[in-house]
């Protein structure tokens, strides 16, 4: 996949071009390659968006900016900090839409967890998101703005000049179905010119769409975390129901070529603990067999409940007993501490205002019936 950018006068926006892009586009423009460096130190580490304050361009340079690429933000709707400081926005972008990103402060680092569509093209059943149905992807632009946003509202609340250390594509949507905008913005994020961040500290999650984890593989060298939460196809094709497309073998052995392309690394699985459905003495069994032999972590998730589900948390002293007999087969585990609950800022709860262009409603009770005949099947 390569990078495209049209050569046209019409308004376009910087804000989500990598430095080849924006690059190309300053040629295009008559201007020197180098332009670029200069403008993505300016926006992206200094935080300054109004060209007239940037003051090592030219005038006229600064004139055609303005009147050829205006930086526009998504715009705060609403702004909410939890009692562990855990903090959530909603963010209005176009099309009558919002969504979601939040920050989740750490001793040493502060992980912000961003969208990539409206919604989500996907229909995971214990997600909240998934619910809302799907509208369309999100711009470059627009993903890179929640970072700049972000950093920019959290320096003024006084967390530092640096207070966003880790990026995580786990909030709206599946960044996988989206890589056209959301592989310029990972790279962005890792450019010195940009946000400098570590390779080890951007981390793009998928609920296993295969193809697009290949051209990860092949372009990117970013952290993987892959949404698993069942280990065998009967049950993940209900919890996970793009796996009726790309099963677990396939799913799988994609992570091998993941790992085969960059052997240093591992690959993250996301487990949402569901009571009684995939918690099970067996279950744990089906995951140890399931990731032998793969470099692999897991992420046990205690499911956040949200209106209208039917699923519920797994038990504590289960949670420990799952993550035990992992352990015990050398797999290493750890237990998501739920952060942002009480403003509904928890893995799976992120809602945001979707005008939904699918027919989630209908799938999801056509789902909730298919669960129920799984169900039925496995106590038989």
């Amino acid at each position: 996949m390569s990078d495209v950018v049209e050569l046209s006068s019409a308004p376009v926006s910087l804000l989500g071009m990598n430095r080849r892009m924006l690059a190309d586009w300053l040629v295009s423009q008559g201007e020197k390659p180098f332009r670029a460096q200069q403008l993505m130190q300016w926006v992206h580490q200094r935080g300054i968006i109004d060209y007239a304050q940037m003051t090592d361009l030219s005038k006229v340079l600064r004139a055609k900016l303005a009147s050829l690429a205006p930086i526009r933000l998504p715009q705060v709707k609403v702004d909410q900090i939890a009692d562990d400081d855990t903090r959530k926005w909603l963010l209005e972008v176009e099309g009558g839409n919002a969504i979601e990103m939040v920050f989740i402060p750490d001793k040493n680092r502060g992980t912000l967890c961003i969208s990539s569509q409206v919604g989500c093209a996907l229909a995971c059943t214990f997600c909240m998101t998934a619910q809302q149905g799907f509208n369309r992807n999100l711009s470059s632009d627009e993903i890179v703005g929640q970072v700049w946003l972000a950093q920019h509202l959290l320096r003024q609340a006084g967390w530092g000049e640096k207070p966003v250390t880790n990026v995580v594509f786990m909030g709206m949507g599946e960044p996988l179905l989206n890589v056209n905008n959301v592989f310029p913005a990972a790279e962005l994020f890792m450019d010195d010119w940009g946000y400098a961040l570590s390779k080890n500290r951007v981390t793009i999650s998928t609920s296993g769409v295969v193809p697009a984890m290949d051209m990860l593989s092949e372009r990117l060298d970013v952290s993987l975390a892959v949404s698993l939460h069942a280990a065998n196809d009967a049950l993940r094709d209900v919890l996970v129901p793009i796996n009726q497309k790309y099963p677990l073998a396939d799913l799988m052995a994609a992570c091998h070529r993941y790992i085969k392309a960059y052997p240093k690394r591992h690959v993250m699985f996301e487990y949402v603990m569901l009571k009684g459905v995939n918690d099970s003495t067996k279950h744990a069994k089906e995951v140890i067999t399931l990731l032998q032999g793969l470099s692999a972590k897991v992420n046990l998730i205690p499911f956040n409940p949200f209106p209208g589900t039917d699923y519920q948390t797994t038990p504590w002293a289960l949670v420990l007993d799952f993550q035990n007999r992992l352990m015990a087969s050398g797999l290493q585990t750890n237990v998501r501490r739920t952060r942002g609950d009480d403003i509904d800022a928890a893995c799976g709860q992120l809602a945001g205002d979707v005008a939904d262009r699918t027919k989630r409603t209908t799938q999801v009770r056509q789902t909730t019936v298919k669960f129920e005949h799984h169900s039925l099947r496995e106590k038989r």
